[in-house]
């Protein structure tokens, strides 16, 4: 029985089309969905991954058209300013502080290029210590004594002299090519801008029935208010954290503080990586200044418990409850992008990941999804009291 339904699902059928009368269509197997649904993500972020060159710029500039787009609408509506004249002033504002933050930090990073060297062969100095510790508890008589002797002494100086030309080669070598990326971004963002809302109406226009239109729609503008909230947010957050980082810097008596304060509102946009990068850097640059581990400790214990303060209390409560993220989800995504992209794909990890959640709520088949991606009710904090 079960073999006769099979040769049965297996025969030709015949179809009457309006052009061409009787046709015989063969029965075609399709194969499973999630096969054909994994064959697609795989070529997909194939092909992100060779073209990040290109794509990286569209996507931060189509993310900044979302974030600047209400202001131009506003400013057109309350002020009747002209979109380009509105997109110009935002793209030129933007281009002058990218470029006066490279100006007034140029002077420190080099100098912490410079010393890169003294870094790396304190790291080292340590690092020697800690292993004769190890290899006298495991060894004993002559091992543990050439274990010292190989391990106590400095470091070899052709590892330290490699490190310091190598990463003043990179640097030359990748500021141009960052130059160039940032400068392609901001000439499509100028456009996407200066178009009004050209943009939504030709995406619109794509979408054949009227009830896809409306959830296009609907989902730009949401998309819209909550990338512009949780960014706006997130900005003014980081800002704070990377004045309280400097300042606390300061007081503890580590050189240039104001770079680490602008580190760490930059690195701040990178969900717990950021952090665990800034507490490196910290302890790195505290024990070739402070000599030894005991007294370099302080500085990123400090710098974790700044952190630890504002990703905990101040950053649930700011950004609100509808933004809030599984935090295994945001690692996850972070770690992903961050493995296609580099160093840039974490910083869009978070902003990709609000417009996935926004889109995915609007399908009934992928409300598993976005449970997934928000975050527990349950462990969410309490309000604060009004």
């Amino acid at each position: 029985m079960a073999d006769g339904e099979l040769a049965s699902k297996r025969e030709p059928t015949t179809v009457v089309s309006p052009d061409i009368g009787l046709v015989n269509k063969q029965t075609i197997q399709v194969g499973p969905r999630w096969a054909v649904i994994g064959i697609f993500l795989i070529l997909l972020f194939g092909a992100l991954y060779l073209s990040r060159d290109f794509v990286l710029p569209v996507v931060f500039a189509l993310l900044f058209m979302l974030v600047l787009s209400p202001i131009v609408r506003v400013a057109k509506r309350r002020l009747g300013l002209w979109e380009p004249f509105t997109a110009g002033l935002l793209v030129f504002g933007t281009s002058l502080l990218i470029l006066g933050s490279f100006y007034a930090f140029s002077g420190p990073i080099a100098q912490i290029a410079e010393n890169t060297p003294r870094y790396v062969e304190a790291v080292n100095r340590e690092v020697s210590v800690l292993r004769e510790r190890f290899m006298t508890v495991r060894e004993a008589g002559q091992q543990a004594k050439e274990a010292t002797a190989n391990g106590g002494g400095a470091t070899p100086p052709e590892d330290v002299v490699i490190s310091g030309p190598s990463l003043l080669g990179n640097m030359a070598a990748i500021v141009p090519r960052i130059g160039a990326s940032i400068g392609f971004a901001l000439i499509f963002l100028f456009f996407l801008l200066s178009s009004g809302s050209l943009f939504y109406r030709k995406t619109i226009e794509t979408f054949s029935s009227l009830s896809d239109k409306k959830r296009a729609l609907s989902i730009a503008f949401e998309i819209e208010t909550e990338l512009s909230r949780y960014l706006f947010a997130i900005t003014a957050i980081n800002l704070c954290l990377g004045l309280a980082i400097g300042s606390a810097m300061a007081l503890v008596g580590l050189p240039m503080p104001a770079v680490f304060g602008a580190l760490a509102f930059v690195l701040n946009f990178i969900p717990y990586l950021g952090a665990i990068i800034g507490i490196g850097l910290v302890g790195m640059v505290g024990l070739t200044e402070f000599g030894t581990f005991p007294d370099a400790i302080f500085p990123p214990l400090l710098y974790l418990a700044i952190t630890s303060i504002e990703g905990q209390f101040i950053t649930p409560i700011l950004v609100g409850r509808r933004l809030r993220m599984n935090a295994a989800a945001v690692f996850l995504s972070v770690a992903f992008w961050g493995w296609i992209w580099g160093v840039t794909g974490m910083f869009l990890a978070v902003p990709l990941m609000v417009c996935i959640k926004i889109i995915a709520s609007y399908f009934d088949s992928l409300h598993s999804f976005v449970g997934f991606l928000a975050a527990d009710e349950a462990d969410e904090p309490a309000s604060p009291p009004t």
